[in-house]
């Protein structure tokens, strides 16, 4: 598709502005502030208001994606600090989160390194999967590959759904059952969640590029059928969220920001698997689905259930950032240049309101009357580098493709 002189111009400015965001503010901040300098690793939590609490448990998601974000980072920006970053992240979570004796991963552990929840929860498991498999990519440490393997193989073995398809939520630390298979309290105690095969599509994508095993491509293969023909909402285009073990879906909330994100995921696994085409009608219909979420300052709501009458306008950063580039990716989709405006005007929201101007990286969100939310952490369980450091170097990368 050949870009339009507007097209270009626009996309050269995002690209040049993301690459600057990244560089000078969002990984700074986790360079200075969040390496753990006296029990080691990276600390846990830093508050809402730039306050470090130092005994905050050290979570799975973060480390995982600290990981992931340097090593992506420096492939692209071939910064030796980015290394550094990502080597310290790598060796702590093979010191600290593998489980030696029965195989997998931790969810959490105390401040000083000790384990504290030890479930064996796919989805943390599947981001451990994707930042070693990008950190290969970075350094090409055989390890790495080994222990990016090892996971793969235990999901397969102890969470495939030889009967329904798709992978359960969580397991005891001896992979048994287990009563709570959450992530969050938020979240519906179902078997299966559209999240969990979300990211661990994310991860065996990566993996095969590095690992071209014939298993690991059917499996992938699988999981974009599952959200082709079961998790896309036929009628609505919306992601069912939630699903028991037969795939019937248990909820009725819509997520703005999953929604945009798995139009791009899903394109990006197709293409892996050499089928880039086959995906792409579906993905428009999720991109569309999740336009239906937009503000009219260019920013996406978060979630809405009309079901139980909630409605959360609130602008979480993470929703904006796959905003941006689900927007990007459908345009380069459809050649419809008014996704690619949607991309500009995401992009102009969040360096409006959501940047950090005085301390770093980014809010965690913004009300929906426009004030910012500093109750909610600046880093910590949930809030990583990763939605943020992926978006910059998307758009840097994209522009490129």
């Amino acid at each position: 598709m050949e870009m339009s002189t507007n097209a270009d111009r626009m996309l050269k400015k995002m690209e040049a502005e993301a690459l600057e965001e990244l560089t000078r503010n969002i990984l700074p901040y986790w360079v200075s502030r969040m390496p753990d300098m006296s029990l080691g690793g990276f600390y846990g939590r830093i508050d809402g208001r730039d306050r470090v609490v130092a005994d905050a448990p050290k979570g799975a998601i973060l480390n995982a994606r600290i990981l992931w974000s340097f090593s992506a980072a420096y492939i692209t920006v071939r910064d030796p600090a980015y290394l550094a970053m990502a080597t310290r992240a790598r060796d702590y979570i093979f010191s600290h989160f593998f489980d030696d004796l029965y195989g997998g991963t931790y969810w959490c552990l105390k401040s000083d390194g000790e384990p504290l929840e030890t479930k064996k929860q796919v989805y943390s498991i599947a981001f451990f999967i994707y930042a070693l498999s990008w950190y290969h990519m970075a350094t090409g440490d055989s390890e790495t590959l080994d222990r990016a393997v090892a996971l793969y193989e235990l999901i397969e073995k102890h969470s495939f759904d030889s009967v329904h398809g798709g992978y359960y939520e969580a397991f005891t630390r001896e992979w048994g059952e287990i009563a709570d298979l959450r992530l969050s309290e938020k979240d519906e105690n179902e078997k299966k969640t559209m999240n969990t095969h979300l990211h661990v599509l994310e991860a065996y994508t990566s993996l095969l590029r590095i690992w071209p095993d014939e298993g690991l491509k059917r499996q992938l293969g699988s999981l974009v059928r599952i959200f082709t023909d079961t998790i896309v909402d036929a009628g609505t285009g919306h992601l069912g969220l939630f699903f028991d073990e037969e795939w019937n879906c248990r909820s009725t909330a819509v997520s703005y920001g999953h929604d945009i994100e798995a139009s791009w995921l899903l394109c990006e696994a197709a293409e892996a698997l050499g089928e880039a085409e086959s995906v792409k009608g579906t993905a428009l219909r999720i991109a569309s689905a999740a336009h239906e979420g937009l503000a009219g300052d260019g920013s996406l709501f978060y979630e809405r259930d009309d079901a139980r009458g909630h409605f959360d306008r609130d602008r979480h950063w993470w929703v904006q950032s796959e905003a941006v580039v689900g927007f990007v990716n459908a345009w380069k989709m459809s050649g419809d240049h008014s996704w690619l405006e949607l991309a500009a005007a995401a992009w102009q929201y969040i360096t409006a309101n959501l940047v950090d101007r005085v301390n770093g990286e980014w809010f965690w969100s913004i009300r929906d009357d426009g004030s910012v939310n500093r109750d909610d952490d600046k880093a910590g369980f949930w809030k990583c580098p990763y939605h943020n450091t992926r978006m910059c170097l998307e758009i840097a990368t994209r522009y490129n493709k």
